[in-house]
């Protein structure tokens, strides 16, 4: 199995070492043709204004929309749930509009703000350490997504078909419970 991670701005490094430890073969992306020989896709976090404007430099945004209806699944971390996002909160425009969810940035506060968190996280455990920085959340789920966890009666993890979102930064922990559930998801889109 071979899974991307958008490597345009962001922790690349930490999500690849996060893949490669739940089982996959990781590859960092830089040019949207290397999207053709993937299974999957994560994109990370980092600044999704600043990612979203090297998306457009790049010729990223529509290779990804691509990708995502050919069915192929797509993991968004902290800012990358806010380019997946369909809708986000005070403004007229989204990024990617692929994923049926409304988010909120910097809904936890600013970097000062940054806390870790243990808490359940459905699919994965009851258990599931989690760093917010800068985090956004998710305010709205469609109809066809579902919420698999909450922090402080906020959404921070959904799933949306063969989406995959988090307001948090799994690939800040040790724990590589909640990228095997994602490849576990690439497997049953594969199939």
């Amino acid at each position: 199995m071979k899974i991307g991670v958008l490597a345009l701005q962001g922790a690349v490094a930490e999500h690849l070492r996060m893949l490669e430890e739940a089982g996959a073969t990781a590859v960092p992306v830089k040019k949207a043709e290397e999207l053709a020989d993937l299974d999957g896709l994560v994109l990370p976090g980092g600044e999704s204004t600043t990612i979203s404007k090297l998306m457009h430099k790049y010729g990223f945004m529509d290779a990804l929309r691509e990708f995502g209806s050919a069915g192929k699944p797509i993991f968004g971390t902290c800012a990358g749930a806010i380019l997946l996002a369909k809708q986000i909160q005070g403004q007229d425009e989204c990024h990617l509009g692929l994923m049926d969810i409304k988010v909120e940035r910097n809904a936890f506060g600013r970097q000062k703000e940054s806390f870790e968190v243990t808490m359940p996280v459905a699919g994965v455990g009851a258990d599931y350490p989690a760093v917010f920085i800068r985090a956004p959340y998710i305010v709205e789920v469609g109809e066809n997504a579902e919420v698999l966890a909450k922090y402080d009666e906020k959404i921070v993890v959904a799933r949306n078909g063969h989406y995959l979102a988090a307001a948090f930064h799994p690939e800040l922990t040790e724990d590589a419970r909640l990228h095997k559930y994602f490849l576990e998801m690439v497997k049953e889109y594969r199939s």
